[in-house]
Order: structure tokens, then sequence, then C-alpha cells
């Protein structure tokens, strides 16, 4: 299976100009062969949890139909979107969590027909976001063509319980929507760790560009269960690469 891992600059807090990109991405991806595209965390609106929290139009619900350009396009290239934003929990009524806005920083999989494949909220909340989000409580896991998946985030990388979890789970693919800049270690500390560790294929999806959190410098791509590097997006250009699995 062919996956791939993207990156782009969100627009703060422009749902609707992120959604074309990620729309684009879609097409342009499943056009070359990709059946799963994974995308970086909080792509949806920019990593920008502050605004989250002072503007509650900014989240969204498992149907919103502001996600349909997405849902069209992996119905038009036959892949899944591993898309990530801040979306109501159940139950929350938009009055949950400290900061109030009754949101995860949530990574929903739209399958190829369009359709939900699966829901998962990011576990380990970092810094400023445990004032605005509320925690995960649940594994993410979804399967498709026979290829069982898992789901991360960013900070929950640094917990290698997760990937083990994935792997004893019959897991092959680990995907990671996350924000990280060129001072961030995971690229050599965490990622490669996983996927040797765990003899996980490691998919990372990443950003461009400055946000709350200082500046996404790219290097999307993906590491073979060796912990090897096997697809290097570089750090300038928006757009993705190619992956094999399995």
């Amino acid at each position: 299976m062919i996956l791939a891992a993207t990156q782009f600059a969100p627009v703060a807090g422009d749902v609707d100009a992120n959604v074309r990109t990620i729309a684009d991405l879609v097409r342009a991806a499943g056009a070359e062969g990709a059946r799963v595209v994974v995308f970086a965390e909080l792509c949806l609106t920019g990593y920008e949890p502050s605004l989250i929290r002072d503007a509650p139009a900014l989240v969204l619900t498992e149907d919103d139909p502001r996600l349909d350009p997405v849902r069209e396009a992996c119905r038009a290239v036959g892949a899944a979107a591993v898309v990530n934003g801040p979306v109501r929990t159940a139950g929350s009524g938009g009055e949950g969590g400290p900061g109030g806005s009754g949101a995860g920083i949530t990574t929903l999989v739209i399958g190829p027909d369009g359709s939900l494949l699966a829901r998962y909220d990011k576990r380990h909340l970092y810094g400023v976001e445990a004032e605005v989000f509320e925690p995960g409580g649940v594994d993410g896991r979804f399967a498709l063509d026979g290829v069982r998946f898992a789901l991360a985030t960013c900070y929950d990388n640094r917990f290698p319980e997760l990937a083990e979890r994935a792997a004893a789970d019959g897991c092959a693919a680990y995907l990671a929507s996350s924000v990280l800049g060129a001072d961030n270690d995971s690229f050599e500390k965490v990622y490669p760790v996983r996927a040797r560790d765990f003899g996980l294929y490691v998919v990372l999806g990443n950003v461009l560009g400055p946000n709350e959190d200082g500046t996404g410098t790219g290097g999307a791509g993906a590491w073979g269960p060796d912990g090897e590097r096997i697809a290097d997006a570089g750090s300038e250009e928006p757009g993705f690469v190619l992956a094999e699995v399995g």
C-alpha cells in the first residue's frame, strides 16, 4: 500500500482555505497511487490553540459540512485522508474542557467513500493545549485493505507505550500528525526509534511556516521498521512524499 505524508503552511483560523489545500493534496496524492494521505496536527485551523479558544466557530463537528471538499476528494481518487483539527467532543455542548472549547485535538479519518472511518482525540496534551482542549482516553485505530493503522498526535509520540500497544494490536503503520520545528529532536530520537523498537512503519505529517508554537520546518515523510528514513519531503516546499508500506 502507498501512503502520502504531507506538509503545507495552514492559514491561521481559515478552515475553508485549509480544507481547499487539503482536498487538493488528497487529489494529487491519490492520482499518484496513494491510498492513505496523512496531514499535520491542527491542519484544519493551523496550530493556534489560543485563537481556537477565543473563536468557538473554529471548532468542527465530525459531520461538519466544511469538510465536504475533503470527502469529495477522497471519493474522487479512492483515498483515505487523515486530517486533524479542533472537533467537538461528545456531549460537550461547547462548554467542556478548562478552556471551554468543548473540543479535542482530533484526527478524523475520512475513508475512500467519504465516510468517517475513525476518530482519535490526542491523549497527551502539551503546554497551553491543556487549557483549551480535552484529552482523549482511547487509542486510535482503523483498517483499510487488510492493513491495520494506529493514530497518534505530536506529543503523544513521546510516550512509547502508544507505539507498543499499536504493535501488539497488529498495526503495521503508525500515523503521526505533528507540528515540529527545526530544533525538535523527534526526527532523530522519537520517530525512527518508535519504528525500530516496535517494527512499525511510521508516517509523519508536518507543517511549514509560522504558528503559535514557532515555525514548522517540514520533513514530512516515513521511516521503515528498521528505523531508516524511506521518504522525506524536505524542509521548504509544500506538497507530499510517497512511501510504500508492507
